[in-house]
């Protein structure tokens, strides 16, 4: 079998991680199946696949393209503003589309796919109205679709041309039952298929990335608990609260937070910015207890650095999977626990829940983990229990190959074209 996957980033954001996950676990299970990654983008996430020994290239977004964002968006005038700025995004977009599609539809003519499995929402869009043929086409969908203008518009008149959607939790898939209706939604294919974490790559034992060097603070005095927020810079990850719930902290509590992460998106209204988040810091006085290391490509390392990760997602959190990566490596975890997350609390022990939006409810979990070592000790390694017994990789094969073999089995095949040289104007 040939797939063909979609992916709009190559920077390695959760997506990411998922979707190198399921390509290693495919290429273990299946040695014979031919697999091929299509890219948006350059970016870290190529080298890693070509690791893999899969094929790869890209495919550019044109700039008009690359920078429609469709992130969750917030009610009254700043919402508002926000479609405003979609809409300006969108019209300036449908040539640019246009072009695009008929590129990508000359590369997968190329590439010949018995089926083609698409990440994020422009390539569920384009990897749809591009296939060539009848191919049939899976949406892997990370993200809840109601909260985005545009996706939310576009999702309902287009699922039904899917094979199947892949949702990576029950409320991911409960929020597409919602949107699409029951009509559509019980002729809908539908699989809730969790992620998976690498057991031997975020195990508790391993290097530790140098945090304090790395933010510019002096050696740790002994006894020092280091405790991190690893998220992307979504708006919604949670990083203000954190940075509240730090300068709460009592004095003699010898903390040093970190803020793990950086800009993955080239949508700038999808995220923060460091620069925002270090002004927030300064104004809270928390600036010489909270250090801004960046992006560290080796988030395993990251994770085992830290005493306590902190997830604080403020919206409901389609899955949650730094809390799955934290539990892997054996650190006790502080979450909101909404939304998917709230499904890995129900796997097994290894986090704690705070109230969530709540900095001082936040500020009394970090400094209850920071006096009970015994009780640090106690979560991690009932969190690396949970790990094991419900993320390992080879879940996801053996989710996904049946499901990729029947929907292979009863399509009907795409005629073969010829090769084609492909570009984009």
């Amino acid at each position: 079998m040939r797939i063909v996957f979609l992916n709009p980033s190559a920077h390695l954001g959760g997506a990411e991680a998922c979707l190198l996950d399921i390509l290693d676990g495919i290429r273990t299970a299946r040695p014979d199946w031919s697999l091929h990654l299509v890219t948006g983008e350059d970016g870290p996430l190529l080298p890693r696949v070509r690791q893999l020994g899969i094929s790869e290239e890209v495919l550019p977004f044109p700039s008009a393209i690359a920078q429609i964002g469709d992130s969750a968006h917030t009610p009254g005038a700043a919402g508002n503003a926000t479609l405003l700025k979609l809409a300006g995004k969108l019209s300036r977009s449908a040539l640019p589309v246009v072009r695009y599609r008929r590129a990508l539809r000359q590369l997968l003519s190329s590439l010949r796919p018995d089926l083609i499995h698409t990440n994020g929402f422009k390539m569920h869009l384009l990897g749809l109205w591009s296939r060539p043929g009848a191919v049939p086409v899976v949406w892997h969908v990370h993200d809840y679709v109601s909260s985005r203008p545009l996706m939310a518009r576009l999702f309902r008149p287009n699922v039904s041309g899917c094979a199947a959607v892949i949702a990576n939790s029950q409320s991911v898939a409960a929020d597409i039952r919602k949107l699409c209706g029951p009509q559509i939604a019980s002729a809908l294919t539908l699989r809730t298929i969790y992620n998976a974490v690498d057991l031997e790559r975020f195990h508790p034992n391993g290097p530790a990335a140098n945090l304090d060097a790395l933010c510019g603070f002096p050696p740790a005095p002994a006894g020092a608990i280091h405790v991190g927020l690893v998220a992307t810079m979504a708006w919604w990850k949670g990083h203000r609260l954190f940075i509240e719930a730090v300068s709460r902290l009592p004095r003699h509590l010898p903390i040093r937070a970190f803020v793990i992460g950086g800009p993955v998106y080239r949508t700038q209204d999808s995220q923060l910015s460091l620069a925002e988040l270090r002004t927030h810091a300064a104004s809270l006085a928390a600036s010489d207890r909270i250090g801004f290391p960046g992006f560290l490509e080796d988030s395993a390392s990251a994770l085992r650095a830290l005493d306590v990760v902190v997830h604080a997602s403020t919206q409901p959190e389609p899955f949650g999977r730094v809390i799955m990566e934290a539990m892997a490596c054996g650190r006790p975890v502080l979450t909101s626990g909404i939304g998917g997350s709230a499904e890995i609390l129900d796997m097994g022990p290894g986090a704690i829940k705070f109230q969530c939006g709540n900095a001082d409810d936040l500020a009394a979990g970090i400094a209850s983990l920071a006096e009970d070592s015994n009780l640090r000790r106690a979560l991690g390694a009932a969190g690396r229990k949970t790990a094991e017994s419900n993320f390992q990789r080879d879940l996801l094969a053996r989710y996904l190959v049946p499901l990729y073999g029947s929907i292979a089995a009863s399509s009907v095949p795409a005629t073969e074209p010829a090769a084609v040289n492909v570009s984009v104007s």
